[in-house]
């Protein structure tokens, strides 16, 4: 199991966070794409479209915890995350090398490095990378004309179809990933800096996304439509909840 060793000094730098003036310049120039999604919603398999374009570059996150085996294979860093040590990380933090960073579960500290951003303003590309919903906040406060897109699933049933076809999952699993699904829609909800895509197919998704970050908006009758879809899909994950 992970711990931290300096929880304490984490909590503390952290509650008062501040990105370095070398990290704000690179903030300046970079452009920055946040996907978010619930279980199933497809955002990795959107960013791997997105990736064959040759316009973007995936933003690997560091953290503190230990490499895992996923699908029968150990991580890598510098692919899945950069596993880098408490110390190492918590003194990029005292230097404000990090776009934001997150105390996860008492047990780990991850984030998105300023270092992996200039890395994709060298490259002249857009930075792009998945995030839990609440890393936006602390990334929009830092990086206001960051473009945070939540990706949908077209409909309720079609969502469990692409879920359970990963295959079985127990009980307190899908309950866990409903609460936390919940928890995205309900949030993107408040806040207008929230684009959404309907993820029908993974080429139109990937498309769609790429059209956001061109013109920097959203169609606002596009918006509406997904926000009605978002009411249907929580009024659905509360019933189905409700089953368990």
């Amino acid at each position: 199991m992970n711990r931290l060793e300096y929880l304490v000094e984490f909590q503390k730098i952290l509650a008062d966070y501040h990105v370095s003036s070398a990290g704000k310049k690179i903030l300046e120039e970079i452009e920055l794409v946040l996907l978010v999604a619930p279980s199933g919603g497809g955002r990795n398999t959107v960013i791997s479209e997105l990736l064959k374009s040759g316009k973007y570059d995936f933003v690997v996150s560091d953290t503190t915890r230990l490499p895992r085996i996923n699908n029968g294979s150990l991580e890598q860093s510098g692919r899945e995350y950069w596993f880098r040590t408490e110390e190492e990380i918590l003194q990029d933090l005292k230097d404000g090398k990090f776009l934001e960073a997150e105390v996860i579960h008492n047990q780990q500290v991850s984030g998105i490095s300023i270092r992996e951003l200039k890395k994709a303003l060298t490259h002249s590309k857009i930075a792009i990378t998945d995030i839990d919903i609440g890393g936006v906040q602390n990334i929009m406060a830092a990086k206001e004309d960051t473009l945070a897109i939540v990706v949908l699933p077209p409909s309720f049933d079609e969502w469990q179809r692409r879920i359970f076809t990963r295959g079985s999952i127990e009980p307190t699993e899908y309950k866990r990933r409903m609460h936390t699904a919940r928890t995205i829609f309900t949030e993107a909800l408040k806040h207008d800096y929230f684009s959404f895509v309907i993820n029908h197919t993974i080429e139109q998704t990937a498309k769609e996304i790429d059209a956001i970050a061109q013109v920097k908006d959203i169609d606002a009758k596009e918006k509406l439509k997904a926000k009605q879809l978002i009411e249907q899909l929580l009024q659905e994950i509360n019933a189905s909840l409700e089953k368990i």
